[in-house]
């Protein structure tokens, strides 16, 4: 058997034990579920013990694997920390954001680029609207804020449609449009005229999986969404989009900021987080 230290096996240790879900980890990852068990396997042959009692509703650590935790962390850690000072200025913030995001986010960390040339953001986005920080320096959620989170900015709706198609004068004449759905149901577009104290018969319907996509088909004139206001400010400002009321509905959701605190706190973090809250 190698003696050789098996750091992958240890950091998929590692990942699992803080979620203690396999399909979890294997996301953070980028793995399979049955690669990351694969790679527990290993680790515990190589040990010469089991790590994890596993259970129909997820997995526990064993008593030994629970003493083997710390020092593990620690270690990672440790290696984290000296990897970031290695790269010193030239240093690339993982930031994890929601695609129905990106029409807010993409402009503004472009100007932050072009403003600080030494920092770089490395962007995943995510389906995921409620996803958390796991392995990332900084994440944009949407929903009702976490504990500890800043609130970038409030949902507030509205209808628009393309600049290049007639404009509804009174909500009434919006059944001579096709409605474009953010979600697979109707209730953002329901919230809106409910909140106008009208029923507008939606005969045709087109459904989408995020705003974005439902924003991108409205500026192409497919027809008219409701549309968080602040997300499409830039196409309304560029005449693209076309927003005939003023009256806006808040969902009682937002976009948040989640970033890593204290010590574990990356080189430039603090001037991404200063430069996405300003308003």
């Amino acid at each position: 058997m190698s003696h050789a230290l098996p750091l992958n096996a240890l950091h998929t240790f590692v990942v699992t034990a803080r979620h203690l879900n396999l399909t979890h980890a294997a996301r953070e990852l980028c793995l399979t579920q049955g690669a990351v068990s694969r790679k527990i396997a290993a680790l515990e042959q190589w040990l010469g013990f089991a790590v994890f009692e596993r259970h129909a509703r997820g997995l526990r650590l064993t008593e030994r694997g629970a003493a083997l935790l710390p020092g593990l962390q620690q270690g990672f850690n440790t290696l984290s920390h000296a990897t970031e000072h290695a790269r010193g200025s030239h240093m690339s913030l993982r930031l994890k954001a929601p695609t129905c995001a990106m029409r807010w986010l993409v402009p503004r960390l472009v100007a932050l680029e072009q403003q600080h040339p030494e920092l770089h953001v490395a962007l995943t986005t995510t389906l995921e609207h409620h996803t958390q920080l796991e392995n990332f320096d900084a994440a944009i959620v949407y929903g009702p804020p976490p504990a500890g989170a800043i609130r970038l900015f409030e949902e507030r709706l509205t209808p628009v449609l393309s600049g290049h198609m007639p404009p509804p004068h009174t909500p009434d004449d919006l059944v001579k449009y096709t409605f474009l759905h953010p979600t697979q149901d109707k209730h953002d577009w329901q919230r809106w005229l409910t909140q106008q104290r009208t029923t507008v018969p939606m005969a045709r319907n087109q459904h989408f999986a995020t705003m974005d996509l439902a924003i991108s088909a409205a500026i192409q004139g497919f027809g008219v969404t409701v549309a968080d206001v602040t997300l499409v400010q830039h196409d309304v400002a560029s005449g693209h989009l076309v927003a005939p009321f003023a009256e806006t509905v808040a969902t009682g959701a937002a976009y948040s900021l989640l970033r890593r605190e204290g010590e574990d706190a990356p080189p430039f973090l603090a001037e991404l987080v200063a430069w996405l809250s300003q308003p």
